[in-house]
């Protein structure tokens, strides 16, 4: 089944289009992999497995998808574009598929001048992430041709979310609200790290969830303090607090959930000023997503509560980023930044320390669609949690 529907595949391509236009360019490449799906899910709602790609859009005419034959029977069901053509460079290296007709960007290049007339500006995004092959693969099929790097501009496409897209989020975050009720639920002493994040991937993928942002995050004890740990087999200790996160994914779009919990259900003393450090901080950045708001001014609140409580030096991440088709997208808030809030933006508050001598590590978080009368929270429960004092 198609996870991107017609109307916004359309209005995205025309989007990519305009840019052509403003930029004098003839198409549009925009790579894409497992690891770099967002361009390209954005314009296909789908993404191969082993193989890379990407998705060819001219001014005038209709896109191609290009990619390796193992994905091309999935992409003809599945993909939101459906003419395909097949590359070495996109394939599973020394794989044969003696029944596949497969090309070199020669061969396109020449298909291209015939069918949209003479091939001279192309647009590159995501060429930064592109293997070494594919990109010198492209440059010399396009010989003589001029390659302008347009990744910035078709970034910019996707930071304003439609009410389509904030719709997939939302329900994105209903998953996340069912995962965050099962691994809080497995959280306990003698129970492994596998185990709690298993109960979470079953409450998400049994309700529908297309997906994930990223591979569970179950740190206990020590192994918090490595910021994104996929679980483990160590088992929960009593006295240890154990930091939980999982994205779940709608249609393609993440929802998310971040809490720091004690692996007995009891938290100490200190543990709770511990978190109520991070509840506090919490506060003071959702207070601040306000449209027109900078990335500066957003950061400044919290940043100032870490230094008055010692916790500063082990800050690594900013409070505010956006999430959609990854967990954390762009743009994002921290302190350098001079990327403004405005309505239709999804955005996650996310509050975090690691390497903290007594603590370890700890997480929370959860996200805000933005508008005009101020941030409104996707998951209503995760919001009244993270805002409240643990008494």
């Amino acid at each position: 089944m198609a996870y991107l529907i017609d109307s916004e595949s359309e209005k995205r391509l025309a989007a990519v289009r305009a840019l052509l236009a403003e930029h004098h360019l003839d198409l549009a490449l925009i790579y894409y992999d497992e690891f770099n799906i967002g361009n390209g899910w954005y314009l296909t709602g789908w993404c191969p497995q082993f193989e890379s790609g990407a998705v060819l859009v001219p001014r005038e005419g209709a896109p191609l998808l290009l990619g390796g034959p193992e994905s091309e029977p999935f992409a003809k069901q599945d993909s939101a574009i459906k003419n395909t053509r097949n590359f070495p460079v996109f394939m599973v290296p020394d794989e044969e598929y003696p029944n596949a007709e497969i090309i070199d960007f020669p061969h396109l290049f020449a298909e291209l001048n015939r069918t949209l007339g003479s091939v001279k500006r192309v647009g590159l995004v995501g060429a930064e992430r592109m293997p070494v092959a594919s990109y010198h693969g492209i440059a010399a099929g396009f010989s003589g041709v001029e390659l302008v790097d347009i990744t910035d501009d078709f970034l910019r496409l996707r930071h304003h979310k439609s009410a389509w897209e904030a719709e997939q989020v939302g329900k994105a975050f209903t998953l996340a609200d069912a995962a965050f009720d099962a691994m809080t639920g497995a959280v306990k002493v003698g129970a492994t790290e596998i185990e709690v994040a298993a109960a979470g991937e079953y409450a998400a993928r049994s309700r529908g969830a297309s997906g994930f942002g990223f591979s569970a995050i179950v740190g206990s004890g020590k192994r918090a303090n490595e910021v994104v740990p996929t679980a483990s087999s160590k088992v929960l200790a009593d006295g240890e607090l154990v930091m939980l996160g999982l994205a779940p994914k709608w249609r393609g779009y993440a929802g998310v959930f971040g809490d720091t919990v004690p692996a007995n259900g009891v938290y100490t003393a200190k543990q709770k000023d511990c978190i109520n450090h991070l509840r506090e901080v919490f506060r003071l950045t959702k207070a601040m997503l306000q449209v027109g708001r900078s990335g500066r001014e957003i950061d400044v609140p919290g940043r100032k509560y870490f230094a008055a409580h010692g916790l500063l030096p082990y800050l690594v991440c900013p409070f505010a980023h956006t999430i959609g088709l990854l967990e954390a997208e762009a743009p994002f808030f921290g302190p350098n930044s001079d990327d403004v809030l405005t309505p239709g933006m999804t955005v996650c508050v996310d509050i975090s320390f690691f390497g903290h001598p007594e603590f370890n590590g700890a997480r929370i978080e959860t996200g805000y669609l933005i508008t005009e009368a101020g941030p409104k929270p996707f998951s209503p429960r995760l919001d009244a949690l993270h805002t409240s004092e643990l008494q």
